[in-house]
């Protein structure tokens, strides 16, 4: 097949799963072309299957705002033409699955239909698309693609119960590649910062109010104060300089390491005993998925999709969200050192379930499921 995929091109989930989900296909034999403002971040080796194509943002007096679903479309109806794709995946809906049904119109004047699969990863239904400002757009745009899939069950819920959605969404879990996410040797990076065998707490994340990354800094006071313990905070947001004043006010920061942006965080995750996940709301939970193929343990909150991917008392626990004390308590019985052998085995079993070889079938089959039916009304027609 010849792909086009519609992504943001950051750290964020939704653009991860894209850009290794193309790199995948590649890898099949399936030729993908990426359309988005800027290289993917994780698209950073050659494949002669891989393509990229950047959309062109001009800036004009006339606009306070560049109008850039407006250039996404256009790139999109100029890749669709002339590298002749057969199918457009778009991740996220705003403003991806309203550009992509301007994109197929425009291509429906020159006698090219492009079938649109859609795909939601969480914040574009539970954040950005309530909002009423969008939520028409993205109501109609989902309605619009040939197909829509989500991240788990648990956003397909969300996804019909705040939209008027008539189309059916098919649940494709995230992924990982256990090729890249899988436990290194890097018992001298563990040494540098628990010299004296302290436990290690990661935390990774984009920093957000979403995220309390408050919680992690107090689950891991209160740690500190029964065991050993260190903790690497891994990302930047808006919400890192109220975390550093947390951390002076706790007298926690000589035990704290703000690490920042990475681009091989599993290099971080291949010395940690635990992994803290305390969100108001996640869709899946990719942060959580990417420890557990490290095996790593994860404490996370009991909301979204993260039941569906942290089994309680397995391979970590759930709790509910802002509950600091029992955060604390499952994480003390986690890194306790009879009980972590076993945390660290299960949570490895688990996400082997979720590796890509498994989940990129799904999707292979129901891009050709897709084209079937969009190849079937089109004969019909």
């Amino acid at each position: 097949m010849n792909i086009g995929i519609v992504c943001y091109p950051t750290f964020g989930g939704s653009g991860v799963v894209a850009t290794e989900l193309g790199i995948g296909l590649a890898k099949e034999g399936h030729r993908v072309h990426f359309i988005t403002y800027s290289q993917p971040t994780r698209l950073s080796f050659f494949n002669e299957n891989l393509f990229y194509h950047e959309v062109d943002i001009r800036s004009y007096p006339l606009f306070v705002y560049p109008p850039y679903e407006l250039a996404l479309a256009s790139k999109m109806v100029d890749v669709v033409k002339y590298e002749k794709l057969d199918l457009l995946h778009v991740h996220y809906a705003i403003p991806h699955a309203s550009a992509a049904y301007m994109a197929k119109q425009i291509l429906a004047t020159h006698g090219i239909k492009i079938p649109v699969v859609t795909t939601l990863h969480g914040t574009d239904i539970t954040l950005v698309g309530k909002d009423a400002s969008y939520e028409p757009v993205v109501t109609f745009s989902i309605n619009q693609s040939d197909g829509v899939t989500a991240v788990s069950d648990d956003l397909k819920k969300d996804t019909y119960e705040h939209f008027d959605i008539t189309k059916d969404i098919r649940v494709i879990p995230n992924f990982i590649d256990l090729s890249r996410f899988k436990k290194q040797k890097k018992e001298h990076f563990k040494k540098a910062i628990c010299p004296n065998d302290e436990a290690l707490i990661v935390h990774t994340s984009n920093f957000r109010k979403v995220k309390r990354v408050d919680d992690v800094v107090r689950v891991f006071n209160n740690v500190r104060r029964e065991i050993p313990a260190k903790l690497l905070l891994v990302g930047d947001g808006p919400e890192r300089k109220n975390i550093e004043s947390l951390c002076r006010e706790l007298g926690t920061c000589d035990d704290i390491r703000f690490l920042g942006k990475l681009d091989q965080v599993e290099e971080v995750l291949s010395v940690a005993d635990l992994f803290i996940m305390p969100s108001e709301k996640e869709s899946f939970g990719l942060a959580a998925l990417e420890a557990m193929a490290c095996e790593v343990p994860v404490i996370s909150t009991n909301t979204g999709g993260l039941p569906e991917l942290n089994v309680h008392g397995e391979t970590g626990f759930l709790s509910n969200v802002g509950d600091v004390e029992d955060m604390t308590k499952n994480a003390l019985i986690i890194l306790d050192k009879e009980n972590l052998p076993r945390f660290k085995e299960n949570a490895l079993t688990r996400a082997k379930q979720f590796e890509i070889s498994r989940i990129m079938p799904l999707y292979e089959a129901f891009y050709e499921e897709i084209l079937e039916q969009t190849s079937s009304v089109q004969k019909i027609r």
